[in-house]
C-alpha cells in the first residue's frame, strides 16, 4: 500500500474516532445550557480555522467567498443547516437521547443518497433501493410502536444531508467553508455571549477549568476536520464512506454501555432495520470496487497486448 493511502487511512480513523467520542466531551458539558455551548463552539472554532487559514495562506479563497453573492447565499445556507445540526446534536446529548443521535447519523447516508438520486438524477441500482426502502420501513416501524416520528434522528440526518449537499455544489474546501460558516454564526454567538446571562456566561467569573472546557470546543470541532480534510487528500471518497460507520457506532456503545441509556428490543428494531440497510450499502461499495479493480485489470492486460 502506497504511504499516502497508509497515513490518509491514519487520518480517516482519527477523524472518525474522535467524531465518535466528542460526545463524552458534551456530555460532561451538559451542565451549560445547549446554545451556551454551541455559541463557545462557533466563537472557538472561528479562531482557530482564521489562524489555519492565515498560516496556509488561503485568505484569498476567503475573500472570493464574500465577493460572490451566489456563492455567499449558499454558505448562508449551509451555516444556516450546520447550526440546526450543531444545536441538535448538543441537545440531544445533553437531553439523554445520544441513541437518537447514533440513528440519525446512521440514516445519514441514505439520506444523502435519496438527495443524489433528486438534485444530481443518479439512478439507484436494485441494492440501493433496498436499502432507501429499509431505511423507510425504520422510520414507519417508529412511528407506528412510538406514535411519533424520530424527530432528532431526522433532523440530524436531514441537516447533515442537505448541508453535504450545499456545500457539493458550492465546492469549497474544508477550511474555506468553516472560516465562512463560523464568521457567519459569529455575531449571533457574540450577541448572544453578551445578552444571555447564566451562571457560567461571563468568563471572567468562571473557573478557570470551567473556560478551558468551554474552549476546547474549538479544537473538538477543528482537529477532527483537520484529519478529515487530510485524509480526503488521500484516499478514495470510497474509502472514506465505510469509516463514516465509526462514529455513529462508537455513539450507539457509547449510549448502551456508558450511559445506560434503554434500548428496548422496539428500538433495537429499529437499529437493526438501518444496519441491514447499511451492509446493503457496504456490499454493494464493495461490489463496485471488485468491479472497477477487475476492469482496470483488464484494461491494462489489452494495453500490454497491444504494445
Amino acid at each position: 500500500m502506497p504511504q499516502s493511502s497508509q497515513s490518509g487511512i491514519f487520518y480517516a480513523l482519527t477523524a472518525f474516532t474522535l467524531w465518535a467520542i466528542a460526545p463524552v466531551y458534551f456530555k460532561f458539558m451538559s451542565f451549560i445550557p445547549t446554545t451556551e455551548i454551541l455559541a463557545h463552539r462557533v466563537i472557538w472554532s472561528c479562531l482557530i480555522v482564521l489562524i489555519l487559514i492565515l498560516a496556509m495562506r488561503k485568505a484569498d479563497k476567503l475573500k472570493q467567498v464574500f465577493t460572490s453573492k451566489k456563492t455567499l447565499l449558499a454558505m448562508l445556507l449551509s451555516t444556516v443547516l450546520i447550526g440546526i445540526n450543531w444545536g441538535t446534536f448538543i441537545w440531544a446529548i445533553g437531553s439523554n437521547q445520544l441513541l437518537s443521535a447514533s440513528l440519525g447519523y446512521y440514516i445519514n447516508p441514505l439520506i444523502s443518497i435519496l438527495l443524489g438520486m433528486i438534485f444530481f438524477k443518479e439512478k439507484l441500482d436494485p441494492v440501493r433501493k433496498a436499502a432507501v426502502v429499509l431505511c423507510f420501513a425504520a422510520v414507519a416501524f417508529e412511528v407506528i410502536k412510538f406514535g411519533s416520528l424520530p424527530w432528532v434522528a431526522l433532523v440530524l440526518a436531514i441537516t447533515f444531508g442537505f448541508y453535504g449537499l450545499v456545500r457539493k455544489k458550492v465546492a469549497i474546501d474544508s477550511f474555506t467553508g468553516m472560516a465562512v460558516e463560523t464568521l457567519l454564526m459569529l455575531p449571533v454567538a457574540l450577541v448572544y455571549m453578551f445578552t444571555v446571562h447564566t451562571s457560567t456566561s461571563n468568563m471572567l467569573e468562571n473557573p478557570s477549568l470551567t473556560n478551558w472546557l468551554l474552549f476546547a470546543a474549538g479544537p473538538i470541532t477543528m482537529i477532527p476536520l483537520m484529519c478529515f480534510a487530510a485524509a480526503a487528500n488521500r484516499v478514495s471518497l470510497v474509502t472514506l464512506g465505510f469509516f463514516q460507520y465509526i462514529g455513529p457506532s462508537g455513539m450507539f456503545i457509547l449510549a448502551v454501555f456508558l450511559y445506560d441509556e434503554p434500548l428496548s428490543p422496539e428500538k433495537l428494531t429499529t437499529f437493526a432495520l438501518i444496519w441491514s440497510a447499511l451492509a446493503l450499502l457496504i456490499f454493494d461499495s464493495i461490489r463496485q470496487l471488485r468491479n472497477a479493480k477487475r476492469k482496470r485489470s483488464v484494461e491494462g492486460i489489452t494495453k500490454t497486448e497491444t504494445i
